[in-house]
């Protein structure tokens, strides 16, 4: 009895963990300068927002939410963005892998007067760990760059592609 409460607690230990991890993970990494938005509120029917992808070509070429726009991490310039959005008003998300990356990118952004800026909270992992589609130039798929060995821990669905 004492090992299944045992078992128990750790069970329900690591559930909390994962729970809160990806919130730990960010508030380590990012100064929330920019406010999150949700997948699932990102997913529902009356959000309209232009998906700019802040990971690099390898990543958004393997799999990407529908309709992004890749503006990359690196190599990002801001005229890539203003030259295609000129209504500084339009509502914009970017995302990268987790969130941290595009928080970068986001904040760039608001420099450059956007004032609809959001970073899409866990990034495209936690997109598809929330059973939502992705594709590449073929159409849907399950792969997704995971980034590398020690981030891809936060991948929990689909299959991990890496370089």
């Amino acid at each position: 009895m004492k090992n299944k409460i045992l078992y128990i607690f750790i069970f329900l230990s690591s559930i909390s963990f994962a729970q809160s991890s990806i919130s730990e993970l960010l508030k380590k990494f990012n100064t929330e300068s920019v406010p999150y938005i949700s997948v699932h509120e990102l997913a529902m029917p009356k959000t309209e927002a232009i998906l700019l992808d802040s990971r690099e070509l390898t990543e958004f070429e393997t799999s990407h939410i529908q309709n992004a726009i890749h503006v990359g991490y690196d190599d990002f310039k801001i005229e890539t963005v203003t030259n295609q959005i000129t209504d500084k008003s339009t509502t914009i998300v970017v995302y990268c892998s987790l969130g941290i990356r595009s928080e970068d990118i986001a904040e760039q952004l608001e420099k450059a007067g956007y004032t609809k800026v959001f970073n899409l909270f866990g990034g495209i992992f936690e997109w598809k760990n929330n059973d939502f589609k992705i594709y590449n130039d073929k159409g849907e798929t399950n792969d997704v760059h995971a980034f590398s060995k020690e981030w891809s821990q936060w991948l929990l669905k689909g299959n991990k592609i890496y370089d």
